[in-house]
C-alpha cells in the first residue's frame, strides 16, 4: 500500500516545479537575445551594471548561470555606483558578490547631493541622476577596460520607452539590445530584452535576492512614464499577450511603409530613371512666402 504524500510537501514539490520552469524560460529567453543580437562575444570583458534591484539582480544570476554553460568565454565583474544615498547598505552587494564568487567593484560618487541640491523640490531627479550614473560608469569601464556594459533592462522598459517617444518625442524609438554610446567608445548590452518584468519579480523573490530600494528616485517615475505604464498594463489584462506582439513589431520594422525619407528612398521609387529631387520651395512656388498654419 503507497503512503499518501502530505500535502504540504506535494505543494513544496509543486513551487519547485513551478520555479525551475521560469528559471528555464528567462535563461532561454537571454540565451536567444544573445544570439539574436551577438551580445556577448568570445574573449569580451563585460561590466554588469548592479544597482540591487530586482533587473539587476536578475540580470548577473541569469548570466553567471549562462556562464558555465556558453559556447564562448567571457568575463563577468560586478559594479555598483554608491550614489551616497543616506542610509544606503553600502555593504549588501559586495557581500552577496562575495558569496557568490563574483568579482565586485563599488565606485562612490557623491551625485546624491548633487541631484538634490540641483533639482528643484517636487520635481523628478531620474534625468539627471542618470546622466550622472552613466557618465560615472562609462569613465569606470573605459579605465578598467571592460569592452561590453550589461544593463538591467527589460522588455517592458523597452516597450514604455518606445510609446514615451511616440508620444512625447516625436521619434519612432525604443531602447534597442545593443547600443554604441554617442562617443563611439562603448558598447551597451540587454540581455533580459527579451524577458518580462512580471517573471523577473518572480523570480527575484524566488531566488531571494537582497533587494535595496532605491530612496531617492526609485518612486520618481515622471508622469508621462507612469500614464505609459498604466496604459500598457490595460492592455495586456484586456488583452492578454499584446504586448508581446507590440515588442515582436519592433523587431518587423517595414521603411517603405512608414514615412522616414532617410530610411527610404521614396524619390526615385517608380520613377524609372535617376532624377534630382525639387526641393520643397520649388513645389510650393509662390505659396512659400505666404503664411499658413504655421504663421
Amino acid at each position: 500500500m503507497h503512503a499518501v504524500e502530505h500535502p504540504s510537501r506535494t505543494h513544496e514539490r509543486k513551487q519547485a516545479h513551478e520555479a525551475a520552469r521560469l528559471a528555464k524560460r528567462l535563461r532561454h529567453a537571454v540565451g536567444r537575445a544573445i544570439a539574436d543580437y551577438n551580445l556577448i562575444e568570445d574573449g569580451d570583458r563585460v561590466m554588469v551594471c548592479l544597482s540591487g534591484g530586482k533587473d539587476s539582480w536578475t540580470l548577473l544570476d541569469l548570466l553567471l548561470s549562462l556562464q558555465a554553460k556558453a559556447p564562448v568565454k567571457f568575463e563577468l565583474t560586478a559594479v555598483n555606483l554608491d550614489q551616497k544615498q543616506p542610509g544606503f547598505p553600502e555593504h549588501v552587494i559586495p557581500d552577496y558578490c562575495r558569496e557568490r564568487g563574483v568579482p565586485c567593484h563599488v565606485i562612490e560618487q557623491d551625485t546624491y547631493s548633487v541631484v538634490t541640491r540641483v533639482v528643484p523640490e517636487g520635481k523628478t531627479m531620474c534625468s539627471l541622476c542618470s546622466r550622472l550614473r552613466r557618465g560615472a560608469l562609462y569613465a569606470f569601464a573605459e579605465r578598467e577596460g571592460f569592452n561590453k556594459i550589461a544593463l538591467g533592462h527589460h522588455r517592458d522598459d523597452i516597450l514604455a520607452t518606445f510609446f514615451l517617444n511616440l508620444f512625447y518625442g516625436g521619434t519612432l524609438k525604443a531602447m534597442p539590445p545593443k547600443l554604441l554610446s554617442d562617443d563611439g567608445k562603448h558598447v551597451l548590452i540587454r540581455p533580459l530584452s527579451y524577458c518580462r518584468e512580471a517573471e523577473i519579480a518572480e523570480y527575484a523573490t524566488q531566488r531571494a535576492f537582497p533587494i535595496i530600494p532605491c530612496n531617492l528616485c526609485g518612486s520618481q517615475e515622471t508622469l508621462q512614464r507612469k500614464q505609459v505604464r498604466r496604459m500598457l498594463d490595460a492592455w495586456e489584462r484586456e488583452h492578454p499577450g499584446r504586448n508581446e506582439i507590440m515588442f515582436r513589431a519592433l523587431s518587423h520594422v517595414a521603411p517603405s511603409h512608414l514615412a522616414d525619407t532617410g530610411l527610404f528612398d521614396f524619390t526615385s521609387l517608380g520613377s524609372g530613371n535617376e532624377t534630382v529631387r525639387p526641393d520643397t520651395h520649388a513645389w510650393l512656388g509662390s505659396d512659400a512666402n505666404l503664411p499658413g498654419d504655421d504663421a
